[in-house]
């Protein structure tokens, strides 16, 4: 079976919703396409920090109303390290605050706004191959209920991840891979326990680095430096709690029931160019970023306003400017955003060698940042939004 549509787009996680969201505000059709149920996206628990462009970016689009209610305000971040504690406050520095918002909740809401509006998305619907990404009707080969259906469309755009068939549609020799795999990964979990502090606490410890965060009131979402091979069987509960109350400084840190835990590896990656014919890459499809600099949701959100602008004017006046200068208005901020979250992991991460020397280095430079008015407001324009761009939206 064969179905049409303006712009086809795979992936129901931020980028794509979004995408599609900002399409149907302007009158222009989509359809997206999700591997997983409905169920699967709406409790997949990823990044949690919205930088404030972001954070303009979803009321301006009428879908900010629950973040708004729910969602939990930042004025900064802690820093903390040899045994201090110190705040940077965001608004002070840059005038702008983030919000603590967990990407399943602003997943939820982008899906009840699509549907509320009649849009089209087709869960547990697995997209096989894309063909005929260089023609004017590319279409994407899906499987559902056990048979192939082809959606034919202007456009495509691969919001499914680092994993999905939009970069693997790429042409060979149509791009260059950058790449970098860092040598720590992150324990993380999800813990029904009240948050230690009232914003996020980067900790650098002789031991490793550890992050404080949170979802809500009651859940914590915290994360621990670990080898990059490590193994999750090698962390029994009470061993993650004990790390924790270490690194962090909270000794009174409550043990509450794990909800999800796992191990990520830290890896930088970006695609250039972003597209390719009528194919074009958003999110985790043409950039990955270590989390340390909470930019990941964040870049997606941007890539997809750039490139819904650039489809506007296509469709509006037939002016391609935009859709041909798509990649060259999305990798200033890319790039800037690798650079920022390289910073973070370097600053924040013990080196595996323990190099004594190296942890010195650190602990200067993490003295500086706290000491200096200039240093604290980079790291605070960069965290906030001056990395990828998305404060033109205020």
């Amino acid at each position: 079976m064969s179905r049409r549509t303006q712009v086809g787009i795979l992936g129901a996680g931020p980028a794509g919703l979004m995408l599609s969201h900002l399409l149907q505000r302007e009158g222009i059709d989509s359809v997206v396409l999700e591997q997983r149920s409905r169920e699967y996206v709406e409790g997949r628990v990823r990044a949690g920090v919205l930088e404030h462009g972001a954070v303009q970016l979803l009321r301006e689009s009428g879908v900010g109303e629950r973040m708004d209610r729910e969602g939990l305000a930042h004025r900064g971040i802690y820093l903390q390290f040899q045994g201090g504690r110190h705040h940077i406050d965001f608004v002070a520095l840059t005038g702008r605050q983030i919000m603590v918002y967990g990407q399943q909740e602003l997943v939820k809401d982008l899906i009840a706004a699509r549907l509320a509006a009649g849009g089209e998305i087709h869960f547990e619907a697995e997209a096989l191959r894309l063909v005929g990404i260089e023609s004017e009707r590319p279409a994407i080969i899906y499987r559902q209920d056990e048979g192939e259906e082809e959606l034919t469309c202007d456009f495509a755009a691969g919001c499914d991840g680092s994993h999905g068939i939009g970069r693997a549609a790429l042409p060979n020799g149509s791009f260059s891979l950058y790449e970098r795999d860092y040598p720590h990964a992150w324990l993380g979990i999800l813990a029904r326990t009240p948050p230690a502090a009232e914003e996020l606490i980067y900790a650098y410890h002789e031991r490793g680095f550890a992050l404080h965060s949170m979802r809500s009131p009651e859940v914590s979402r915290l994360y621990l430096q670990v080898a990059a091979d490590a193994d999750l069987a090698d962390w029994p509960e009470e061993r993650i709690w004990e790390e924790l109350r270490l690194r962090l400084g909270e000794p009174s840190l409550q043990a509450g029931e794990i909800l999800e835990s796992g191990i990520t590896p830290l890896r930088g990656l970006v695609i250039e160019p972003m597209q390719h014919g009528h194919l074009f890459l958003a999110g985790d499809a043409a950039h990955i970023v270590p989390p340390t600099g909470a930019k990941g949701m964040n870049l997606a959100l941007a890539d997809v306003r750039t490139l819904a602008g650039a489809l506007v004017a296509w469709y509006r006046s037939g002016d391609r400017a935009g859709l041909d200068g798509y990649t060259e208005a999305c990798l200033p901020r890319v790039w800037r955003a690798q650079h920022f979250s390289a910073f973070m992991t370097g600053l924040l991460h013990r080196d595996a060698a323990g190099d004594p020397f190296e942890h010195k280095l650190r602990l200067a430079n993490l003295s500086y940042i706290t000491r200096s008015r200039a240093a604290a407001t980079s790291l605070a324009e960069n965290y906030t939004s001056a990395a990828t761009g998305l404060e033109e939206t205020q």
